[in-house]
């Protein structure tokens, strides 16, 4: 890795005592300004072929990780950050929160909970000097999806005739944490060139 004084934490984010000990763990080592929840999963469950178990598991497993997961470390980061007189938060999106997943709606669904609780924590945070941002990506050419992504259904409807790379992705989530003045807070940024335009 480039520069210096990496450390690595894991930790289940769907069981909520895991998250307070990563967090115990990694802010004991060093001060902690900034948090990016970007952990997510997208199982497939369309819901007229999927049978009854599949279904409520995804649901479980998808919230568990892509919403709670992340509200609970914004929890526990926000209150050592209020005492260190301010911080930020990043939590990652989808545009599908916007435009629906029909093959994945637990994804969907916790990303617009995402999206609400982001804003919800943005307001009551602003006063200690918190921020908190969304950034809401559409495809990103990673590892996971190169297939997919280079599908014509995929860049038929990418108007750059490509996805979001990850350093496009990472280059806003960068500008969250260490340039984007205080009145952003709040702010939901799309990241997915113009693939998904909202009013």
């Amino acid at each position: 890795m480039k520069g210096g004084g990496h450390a690595i934490f894991q930790a289940d984010l769907a069981n909520h005592a895991e998250i307070e000990r990563l967090w115990q763990e990694a802010s004991a080592r060093n001060r902690i300004d900034a948090i990016v929840n970007n952990a997510g999963i997208f199982p497939s469950h369309p819901p007229l072929t999927t049978d009854y178990a599949e279904w409520t598991a995804a649901w479980t497993r998808t919230l568990a990780i892509n919403l709670t997961g992340p509200a609970h470390l914004s929890y526990v980061a926000a209150r050592t950050m209020a005492q260190q007189n301010g911080g930020r938060i990043v939590n990652v999106s989808s545009r599908g929160a916007f435009r629906g997943e029909p093959t994945a709606p637990a994804y969907a669904a916790s990303k617009a909970g995402l999206n609400s609780y982001s804003q919800s924590m943005a307001k009551a945070l602003a006063p200690n000097g918190i921020y908190v941002f969304v950034v809401a990506p559409g495809w990103v050419s990673t590892n996971r999806v190169a297939a997919s992504v280079e599908s014509k259904a995929v860049l038929a409807d990418q108007p750059l005739g490509r996805v979001a790379t990850p350093d496009e992705v990472a280059q806003v989530i960068a500008y969250c944490i260490l340039d984007a003045p205080a009145s952003l807070t709040g702010a939901i940024l799309d990241v997915n060139g113009a693939s998904y335009l909202r009013t």
